[in-house]
């Protein structure tokens, strides 16, 4: 499943500073969809590089990092649940900043 990730608000320095990734997500065990649980630990798996704790806590993304799926707040479509299409657009933002 073609899919366009984009990582924002410094997550992009857990996958070597780089922001958009187009990838290629295969089908687990003959699964018949993709839902936001399966992506997350494919991309535990792929792209984070290091610290995946800071982006991570169990097997969902942290407290402070707004998820999008096509630009729609992944806590409205079924979180971890959430089912992808073909093509669609995710997005991870952290909203923690230092200062």
């Amino acid at each position: 499943m073609q899919l366009t990730l984009e990582f924002g608000g410094g997550l992009e320095l857990l996958c070597n500073s780089v922001k958009i990734h187009n990838v290629n997500v295969e089908l687990q065990n003959g699964a018949e969809k993709l839902t936001m649980k399966d992506l997350l630990s494919w991309i535990r798996t792929n792209l984070i590089k290091e610290r995946p704790e800071m982006f991570m806590k169990g097997d969902t993304v942290r407290p402070g990092v707004l998820a999008l799926v096509n630009d729609c707040d992944w806590e409205l479509s079924g979180q971890l649940d959430t089912t992808l299409e073909e093509k669609d657009v995710v997005v991870f933002i952290s909203t923690l900043h230092g200062g």
